[in-house]
């Protein structure tokens, strides 16, 4: 798809000035977070490609928030006792995992995820470069305001319900670029049901304070300012500010009032401790609401609520359609006859009040840094070694002309390796791969990091920052094209495993998918044909076989020549019905694509051919998305084995348990760290890390591509894929 982009810098010229062609050149930037120590880096990318209901937008100005952002900064800078501190709710995760996978294996999760750079920004203003399908309400060239994926970078994508067109009107665009702190303003104003003429209390006059007071000044509304010093500025028209500190503050607000105490309250403040709720409390008048868009502690005293009836409640965000994936990811708004004010109209409300001069933020911006010099910004809002005075600050994006590469070069990656070694060409950089599947190729020594291939978004940037590859681009046909790559590693939504499999192999790439394969028959065959008549191997991402501890009860029971009896407890955990593996078009559900793990345990440790696989599915309606089943097994030497894969279990119980019974003995396995075994005697063997078998794996990928191993795992892959297609297609349809 070839994408133009509007190279005018003003307004007027960016409606005049003819659209030319990208320019190639130097690689675009984005911000991230180390959260290890709280220190900022600007991280290489290609640029994002176009998806359908999304636009690409070139940055012209984000929002760095002093609340928000300094929060996040700061945590970074902590030790690893005072996050702890800060966050007992990721503690508890922590000890829960540590009961059942083991010190080693938790600390490495943890230490992974501090490693992970955080992405940063989420408000800002730009011009959009190129539409996706399905994106009618703006087009290329167009300036917007956007939030949500508004990250500091220089090219975003971000979805039509995430974005709004700014008018001719508004001249000073910079104003534009606060729209999420409107939003987030509006939310709080439209939760608390205020009513023009009302008098509301705002509490915290930092910059959301300021942009919630000028936004009910223009809604007709006194608005009378608290906070612990004045900060009151000329712009922000208030009925009057007072001190929250005062020991006449309630009495204060009384007095302004007849008497009668405020309206509504909206808490904007960041702070530590209650002290606002107690204020909001004290100054409200009876039937009154309160609601929170800041960060405070909630500790609600039930008096002053039961005398005055008072309502209290939290507006989330921008809106409705946060935290909704159908609406953030996939660009489908509410009908507005249902939902007035969702993410989208509250950022869209903002900036029209923004044009027709309603009000101006122009005022509260207090610095414009260069987003080269980003780093200068977060420094200034976390220890303000200068002590200067701020509140709106923002990054500027130079006109940047050569940042619209599809191909970044990575002087990082190591130069001259090894010609012993795989060389990796990587489609997608999930979560499993940042946090797994990289760092343990790189453990094994095994594998050359060649090149990575993504869409664009955050994970290329956080994936390539960890294990550094020769060069990363936006698309995957370069990898195909790559002479000098031997393996195509997939790790992408499932419903594309079979494309870039099929791909690979006809470019006579060896390929490695992660598991499922596919999620229909028809793909299967169609895998199958093009790794017939193809020189590359083909491999599933089916560890659990390759684990020690699976395979020292395959060597002591013997269970490939005597019969056995399996029984596997799969506790998957709860996974919402709208996460995308849940949906049957994307993930093909967690039975296709998770639980052929299990069936494929079962066919190494018996041996013989699959001959029957059944699945009856748990009619709880609370958990309608069939991810409670039983599977039935049964194979040619006449084992049998059972599968029990829930979503209805507790976190604090082992996710996966296997028991064998086979040859006067029992063998119960538990969550790859403990091996129970029963028969003259009982021994128990115990590991201090969780060894699923993904680094054997990718050991055995080695073996067979380099040392002339045979591929012994790809046919039962085959088999147990298409049995388990069978057996959901029965489900459905019963």
């Amino acid at each position: 798809m070839e994408l133009t982009v509007c190279k005018a810098e003003n307004f007027a010229d960016l409606k005049n000035k003819s659209i030319t062609k990208l320019e190639r050149g130097k690689n675009m930037k984005q911000l991230f977070l180390n959260v290890k120590d709280g220190s900022m880096k600007l991280l290489d990318q290609p640029m994002p490609t176009v998806k359908e209901n999304m636009a690409l937008i070139e940055s012209l100005y984000t929002v760095v928030s002093a609340g928000t952002e300094r929060g996040l900064a700061s945590f970074g800078g902590k030790n690893l006792v005072q996050k702890a501190l800060e966050r007992p709710d990721q503690v508890k995760k922590v000890l829960e995992k540590l009961s059942t996978d083991g010190i080693v294996s938790t600390m490495e999760s943890a230490f992974n995820k501090l490693a992970e750079p955080m992405p940063m920004g989420y408000s800002g203003v730009g011009r959009v470069v190129a539409c996706g399908k399905g994106v009618t309400e703006v087009q290329a060239g167009d300036l917007v305001a956007m939030v949500g994926t508004a990250y500091h970078c220089e090219i975003n994508r971000v979805s039509r319900t995430m974005m709004t067109k700014v008018p001719e009107e508004l001249t000073d665009y910079r104003q534009a670029a606060f729209c999420a702190l409107g939003g987030i303003a509006l939310e709080g104003i439209h939760q608390a049901e205020v009513v023009p003429g009302e008098t509301v209390a705002v509490i915290g006059m930092g910059l959301l304070g300021h942009i919630t007071s000028r936004i009910l000044d223009a809604y007709g509304c006194d608005v009378i300012g608290y906070d612990v010093v004045d900060k009151s500025m000329p712009g922000t028209r208030l009925k009057a500010f007072v001190n929250s500190n005062d020991d006449s503050a309630a009495d204060t607000g009384r007095a302004l009032t007849r008497g009668r105490g405020v309206d509504k309250v909206i808490i904007t403040a960041a702070a530590d401790s209650n002290a606002p709720m107690d204020l909001a409390a004290a100054i409200t008048r009876d039937r009154g609401i309160i609601c929170m868009i800041g960060v405070t502690q909630m500790n609600i005293d039930r008096r002053p609520y039961y005398e005055r009836e008072l309502s209290f409640r939290i507006a989330r965000s921008y809106g409705a359609g946060r935290y909704d994936s159908t609406y953030e990811e996939k660009g489908i708004d509410y009908p507005i006859g249902y939902v007035r004010f969702t993410e989208g109209r509250n950022i869209e409300e903002f900036v029209r009040l923004l044009s027709q001069k309603r009000m101006d933020v122009s005022d509260l911006i207090t610095h414009e840094i260069p987003f080269a010099d980003a780093a200068k910004a977060y420094e200034m809002i976390t220890k303000n070694p200068n002590h200067e005075h701020y509140i709106g600050v923002l990054l500027k994006y130079s006109e940047n002309k050569e940042k619209w590469r599809n191909t970044v070069r990575n002087p990082r990656a190591k130069k001259n390796v090894s010609g012993s070694r795989i060389r990796l060409g990587l489609i997608g950089a999930g979560n499993f791969v940042r946090s797994t599947m990289l760092p343990v190729m790189k453990e094994t020594g095994k594998y050359e990091f060649r090149g990575l291939a993504t869409t664009g978004g955050v994970g290329g940037a956080q994936a390539n920052d960890g294990t550094p590859f020769a060069y990363t681009t936006n698309h995957y046909k370069k990898l195909l094209e790559d002479p000098k790559i031997d393996l195509i590693a997939v790790s992408t939504q499932h419903n594309s495993h079979a494309k870039f499999i099929v791909e690979a192999l006809n470019a006579g790439k060896s390929v490695y998918c992660e598991k499922p394969l596919c999620l229909t028959l028809e793909e299967l065959e169609k895998i199958k044909a093009a790794y017939e008549a193809s020189d590359g191997e083909l491999f599933c991402g089916l560890n659990r076989r390759h684990a020690p501890l699976i395979r020292q009860i395959k060597k002591e029971l013997k269970t490939d020549q005597i019969p056995a009896v399996y029984d596997f407890i799969a506790n998957a955990g709860f996974i919402p019905r709208d996460h995308w593996t849940q949906e049957e078009a994307a993930g093909g559900g967690r039975i296709l694509g998770e639980a052929c793990h299990f069936v494929d345990l079962l066919q190494y440790l018996d041996g013989s051919e699959l001959t029957d696989l059944r699945v009856t599915a748990a009619g709880n309606t609370a958990y309608p998305m069939n991810d409670n089943v039983l599977i039935s097994v049964k194979f040619a030497s006449g084992a049998i084995g059972n599968i029990v894969y829930s979503s209805m279990g507790s976190k604090k119980y082992p996710k996966e348990q296997l028991r064998v019974l086979s040859n006067g003995a029992v063998y119960e396995m538990d969550n790859f760290i403990r091996l129970r075994k029963f028969g003259s005697t009982k021994t128990v063997k115990e590991k201090l890390e969780q060894d699923k078998g993904i680094k054997a794996e990718y050991e055995y990928l080695y073996d067979v591509l380099k040392n002339g191993g045979t591929n012994t795992t790809i046919d039962d892959a085959f088999r147990g894929q298409e049995m388990l297609i069978r057996a959901m297609q029965k489900v459905k349809e019963a």
